[in-house]
C-alpha cells in the first residue's frame, strides 16, 4: 500500500555506509566504450547499468564525473555496453585501471556505430546516444541500442566489493547468436588488405550492412571503391566461445589498387607474406590460408560451419549476372 506525507531524511548521510549498502546489490560487470574527438578507443569498468525500455530499445550506464573518460563519453554521439563473462576479471580490472594502452591486451572491432566491442565479451550493445541526464557526481547515458550480441557464458558477477559466480546461468532452450560481423576479404595488386586490431594483431576490414555494395566506408568518412561484379560471398562461420559469427566477402578495388590513401589502422600485406601470426583468432587464420591457396588455383569456393568441420562447395565458371543466367 502507498502512502503519502513526507518522510524524515537524515540532514546527513555516511558516503561510506552507502556506497557499502548500494553494493549489496548483485550486479553484472561492464565495460563501457566509446572514441573520444581524436578517434581513440576509450574505455571504463562499471557496473552501474540497466536496461530501459524494448520499445524503442534503450539502456542506461552510469558515468561519474571524475572518470578519467568523462569528457569522451559526453562528447561522443555513441558508445558501447559490453558485459563480461567469469573470465575476465582481468578485463574488468585493466578498465578499472589508469592504464593508457587498456586496449592493447583485448580484441575489439567495430559493428554499427563505431565504438568498441570487446569481441569476448559475454554480451555487447552497440548504441547511439539517446539523452543525457545530470545526476549528481554522474551523468546517466540512455542509449539507443542499434546493434546487440551475445554468448553461452557465465556471466561475471560483483557484489560488496568483491566479484561473485552465477551458477547455471543457461536456460534451457535459449538462443545465444543474434548478429554476424561483415567483413571484407579485398585484395589489391596482389596484396590483401588488413586492419590493426588495436592489439598489435590484425583482422579484416568491417562494415556495417550484411549485403555487400559497391563500396565499403571507412572510420575517417572516406570509403574504398570496389569492383561490384567481383564481390562475392565466400565464408560463414562461428568463433570458438564468441558471438557474433562472421559473414565474409571477398571483393577487389575498383582502381585496381592505385593512389591508395588509407587510414593508419589499414595496411596491405603481399598474399605471400600475411602475417598470420598476428591473426588473433584461428578462425580467421585458415580462412585466409585457404584463400591463398584457392587464389594460387583461381577456383574458388564458399565455406559454411557445421559441428563437423564445415563444408565447402567449389564454384566453377565465370560470374554472370542473374539475368544473363536466368536467359540461358
Amino acid at each position: 500500500m502507498l502512502t503519502t506525507g513526507t518522510a524524515k531524511i537524515p540532514t546527513a548521510i555516511d558516503p561510506i555506509a552507502l556506497r557499502r549498502a548500494f553494493g549489496t546489490f548483485v550486479t553484472g560487470v561492464t565495460v563501457i566504450t566509446t572514441r573520444d574527438t581524436d578517434g581513440d578507443p576509450r574505455g571504463m569498468t562499471a557496473n552501474s547499468f540497466t536496461s530501459v525500455s524494448l520499445d524503442p530499445p534503450l539502456l542506461l550506464v552510469c558515468v561519474a564525473k571524475s572518470a578519467s573518460s568523462f569528457a569522451a563519453f559526453t562528447t561522443a554521439d555513441s558508445f558501447a555496453v559490453n558485459l563480461l563473462h567469469e573470465g575476465q576479471v582481468d578485463i574488468s580490472a585493466i578498465f578499472a585501471s589508469k592504464s593508457p594502452d587498456k586496449f592493447q591486451s583485448v580484441n575489439h572491432d567495430r559493428v554499427h556505430t563505431g565504438a568498441p566491442i570487446l569481441t569476448d565479451s559475454l554480451t555487447w550493445f552497440d548504441c547511439t546516444i539517446y539523452n543525457r541526464v545530470d545526476a549528481g557526481d554522474h551523468v546517466i547515458l540512455i542509449g539507443q541500442v542499434q546493434a546487440f550480441g551475445t554468448s553461452p557464458s557465465a556471466p561475471l558477477g560483483f557484489c560488496r566489493g568483491r566479484y561473485a559466480s552465477v551458477k547455471d546461468p543457461l536456460p534451457s532452450g535459449w538462443l545465444a547468436s543474434h548478429n554476424m560481423i561483415i567483413g571484407y576479404l579485398i585484395e589489391a595488386s596482389g596484396e590483401i588488405l588488413l586492419r590493426a586490431d588495436g592489439s598489435g594483431g590484425w583482422a579484416l576490414p568491417t562494415a556495417k550492412r550484411r549485403k555487400a555494395g559497391s563500396e565499403l566506408p571507412l572510420d575517417d568518412g572516406k570509403s574504398l571503391k570496389l569492383l561490384s561484379d567481383n564481390t562475392f560471398l565466400y565464408s560463414i562461420f562461428d568463433v570458438a566461445d564468441c558471438d557474433p559469427g562472421y559473414l565474409i566477402y571477398r571483393a577487389r578495388l575498383a582502381d585496381g589498387g592505385q593512389g591508395r590513401d588509407l587510414p593508419e589502422d589499414l595496411r596491405f600485406f603481399a598474399i605471400d607474406k600475411l602475417p598470420y601470426d598476428l591473426i588473433p583468432t584461428r578462425e580467421l587464420r585458415a580462412m585466409l590460408r585457404r584463400y591463398v591457396r584457392e587464389r594460387k588455383q583461381e577456383r574458388f569456393g564458399i565455406y559454411m560451419d557445421s559441428g563437423d568441420g564445415g563444408r565447402l562447395a567449389m564454384i566453377e565458371g565465370e560470374a554472370r549476372s542473374w539475368h544473363q543466367a536466368f536467359q540461358d
